[in-house]
């Protein structure tokens, strides 16, 4: 079954001269963890924008299908997509600062769902303000405030970038855990390869706009079709041999 599925998604902002994004097609199953990578501007974040219902109307023209469950969000009201937005739909952002309210405490931003994202001393970081808060336990915190709803679909655009390899891993393993026991479907966006090689089930690969490949991440990472696809994975920094 289907949760997700993207149909010529067209992009193009305002006094730009190009789309930047220029007819993807992108599917996400029930209950699985779908990569997206590219490189910076390669236009992943702008799709997870529209598909959010994040984008703002007088920044872009957007033109295709973006399908939940079945229902065009793109022909939905703003009204209407408010509604979706947290129930069946959410957002977990690379800078979790920047979603909170810095004057108001952790606990009536995310409630209940605290306890969810393994957060020590729940009961404290309730009471805590976001600048009291380390990165690592912020971006949990942030992903409690997404799953509250319990929504069918997580958007997760960099969601450990910021953060230090071991909470890295952290909170890699606390989304396959939501998925696992949720059944949540994530919609992973990320230029880490390293990271989606050991989320991802299946991984889109973007390009100036465009999915350039498809397939699923044992076959894109060891057998790519795309040059552009081989050129990033040659990228991938490896450690040498002392």
């Amino acid at each position: 079954m289907t949760v997700l599925e993207i149909k010529d998604l067209r992009v193009r902002f305002h006094g730009a001269d190009h789309d930047a994004v220029r007819g993807i097609d992108l599917t996400v199953a029930d209950g699985e963890i779908m990569g997206l990578v590219g490189e910076s501007g390669s236009g992943k974040t702008v799709t997870a924008m529209v598909v959010s219902g994040l984008m703002p109307h007088d920044r872009a023209d957007v033109s295709g299908q973006v399908l939940l469950d079945g229902k065009d969000l793109l022909a939905l009201t703003p009204a209407q997509m408010r509604k979706r937005q947290g129930c069946a739909i959410s957002v977990v952002f690379q800078e979790p600062m920047s979603a909170m309210n810095p004057v108001m405490r952790i606990g009536p931003q995310v409630e209940e769902a605290l306890r969810d994202v393994d957060l020590p001393n729940a009961e404290e970081v309730y009471q805590k303000y976001p600048h009291q808060m380390s990165g690592g336990m912020l971006q949990r915190a942030m992903i409690a405030a997404a799953i509250i709803s319990r929504p069918k679909l997580l958007l997760a655009d960099e969601p450990t970038t910021a953060l230090d390899v071991t909470i890295q891993a952290q909170i890699l393993e606390l989304l396959r855990r939501l998925n696992r026991e949720m059944g949540m479907s994530i919609l992973f966006i990320s230029h880490n390869l390293n990271v989606v090689r050991k989320l991802c089930t299946r991984v889109a690969v973007m390009e100036k706009g465009l999915i350039v490949e498809t397939g699923d991440t044992q076959q894109v990472f060891y057998d790519p079709r795309a040059d552009y696809t081989r050129r990033l994975i040659a990228a991938i920094p490896t450690r040498k041999k002392l």
